[in-house]
């Protein structure tokens, strides 16, 4: 059987993603009537008030340089200074990318290099309050991705009391590009991960100037999805993200996995060596720097997701993530992070052989060989319905699930915070036209909407119960970006993850409940067999 690659299992959630298009730009809030001026230290921004009065938004706020000539493959750099009002009524360019997932609907002006644009939403109050900070961090493998999907639009979600915050950053080849002649010109003798330094701007620029929105740069909280969550790890780890953020949010994914693994920063030089001398004939820095952004694209576009990844450059990680959380010297903060029921299907193990327990038991055999019987008691089926649960809950484990959890478990033990965990299975609605066979499920990314309380941007039948789970999650979140604990008046309670008390995990439905994490086993014969790396 041939090995699913983590190119293949990002493809194959599109038939997933396919089913949830036609999302509704128009449905999230009403016409902006009326402008307001706010300083930065740049220079003065012109942003919109939302039509019912309560909601503020600047877009497209520059927050680095653009990143290009000389800049191409260097850490962010300051802004220049403007004089007069820039127009920040709509969001700046998206990172350069191709068009990989059908569930992206983006609504700026359009891919560019010149990417290095935040967003951020207020609620209508004096401008002295001293609001919590939500910082997002879209996901996309660090190939795609940007901050004007309607899914996430801040302007719900800051009506709960906080300030919200979206930045965008490199991708791909213009992110994360490691070359020899880059480490050498390097005054830290690194390359590599330009995407993440991108962030770490970001939360200075949110440091420095969030204070006159009326946000407290002293209780700001990162959180993101898929690869945002993968980065909120990462940034936990760094030394240079320390200090610029007090609590941290994690959707379905880490760095303690092999979905996007990190590689040494000499892998990353030889990687991206090769490519380029391959796919546009010189491994020449300044050769390369002469190339349009357009050829860069083009010769990069097919390359499988990862190509050009995170790397331990030994500045901004100056080891890896589990070394780093091992020793307890990742950032100490409160940590609230989980996945969903549904990250992945059966097609890992089974590739496209029935669900069948006959199948379920041959392909277990071949995979794991020896080990075989102790993969079948933590992952059990008597049945072919069993079986195939069984094959996608291993699909989702090794995806996300794995990664998520050994991130909870290592930041439960050496953090010095407090840690609380999250199952996300709330079953997303049928959608029109679904094709014979459809089940529905709590797939990759849906959660997303639910917590930024914009279930009308998607052209799905949501009924009431869905939207009382967005409501719930909304307050979880903010209350969590507000204090460190996500409880409050009226919401069930969600104890902490700890050892002492089984592990409790906070199960999201129309019927939340919390239960000790009774599949534990599962994750420790991952961690037993290989599955950990970064």
């Amino acid at each position: 059987m041939k090995p699913t690659t983590p190119g293949a299992v990002w493809k194959r959630r599109m038939s997933h993603w396919a089913l949830c298009l036609g999302l509704l730009p128009g449905a999230l809030a009403a016409q902006p009537v009326s402008r307001v001026t706010v300083h930065v230290k740049d220079g003065d921004l012109e942003g919109v008030v939302s039509g019912d009065g309560l909601v503020r938004t600047f877009k497209g706020i520059p927050y680095a340089a653009p990143p290009v000539g000389k800049l191409r493959w260097q850490p962010p750099q300051p802004v220049e200074p403007w004089t007069g009002v820039r127009d920040a009524s709509a969001y700046g360019p998206r990172a350069m990318q191709v068009h990989l997932w059908d569930d992206m609907f983006f609504h700026d002006s359009g891919p560019s290099e010149d990417c290095l644009y935040l967003n951020l939403w207020m609620p209508e109050k004096p401008a002295t309050a001293k609001l919590p900070v939500m910082v997002w961090i879209y996901g996309g493998g660090f190939v795609a991705g940007g901050t004007s999907e309607a899914r996430q639009d801040g302007g719900n979600l800051c009506k709960k009391g906080v300030l919200v915050v979206s930045m965008g950053y490199r991708l791909g080849a213009f992110g994360f590009l490691a070359l020899p002649g880059l480490t050498a010109a390097s005054p830290h003798h690194a390359s590599g991960n330009y995407g993440l330094l991108d962030m770490v701007a970001a939360l200075h620029w949110v440091h420095d100037n969030i204070a006159t929105f009326g946000g407290d740069p002293d209780n700001v909280t990162i959180f993101g999805e898929s690869a945002g969550s993968f980065s909120v790890s990462i940034l936990m780890a760094s030394p240079l993200a320390q200090g610029l953020f007090q609590r941290a949010i994690g959707e379905s994914g880490a760095m303690f996995g092999r979905t996007l693994p990190a590689r040494s920063l000499a892998e990353a030089e030889a990687s991206g060596a090769k490519f380029m001398q391959e796919k546009l004939g010189s491994a020449s820095v300044e050769a390369l720097r002469t190339k349009s952004a357009q050829e860069i694209m083009d010769a990069t576009a097919k390359a499988p997701i990862g190509s050009f990844g995170l790397c331990v450059d030994g500045w901004f990680l100056p080891s890896s993530c589990t070394e780093i959380y091992t020793a307890g010297t990742q950032s100490h903060v409160p940590l609230l992070a989980g996945w969903n029921l549904d990250e992945d299907g059966y097609e890992d193990l089974l590739g496209q052989d029935p669900p069948t327990l006959s199948n379920y038991r041959t392909h277990v055999e071949e995979r794991f060989g020896d080990k075989a019987d102790a993969f079948l008691k933590v992952y059990p089926a008597t049945n072919d319905a069993e079986a195939r649960r069984a094959a996608a809950d291993f699909g989702s484990d090794k995806f996300i699930g794995y990664s998520a959890w050994k991130w909870i478990d290592l930041q439960a033990a050496t953090g010095g915070s407090p840690v609380y965990r999250y199952k996300f299975e709330e079953l997303m609605p049928k959608p029109a036209g679904a094709p014979v066979g459809w089940t529905p499920k709590a797939y990759h990314s849906c959660e997303i909407e639910f917590v930024f309380r914009v279930l009308g941007s998607k052209a799905l039948p949501f009924e009431p119960r869905h939207h009382q789970v967005s409501e719930l999650m909304a307050s979880y979140w903010t209350n969590f970006a507000k204090t460190g604990n996500p409880n409050g008046p009226g919401l069930p309670i969600w104890p902490r993850y700890s050892p002492r008390d089984g592990y409790e995990v906070m199960h999201l439905s129309a019927q939340p409940s919390v239960a000790p994490d009774l599949q534990r086993g599962r994750y420790e014969f991952l961690d037993a067999n290989g599955m950990g790396k970064n």
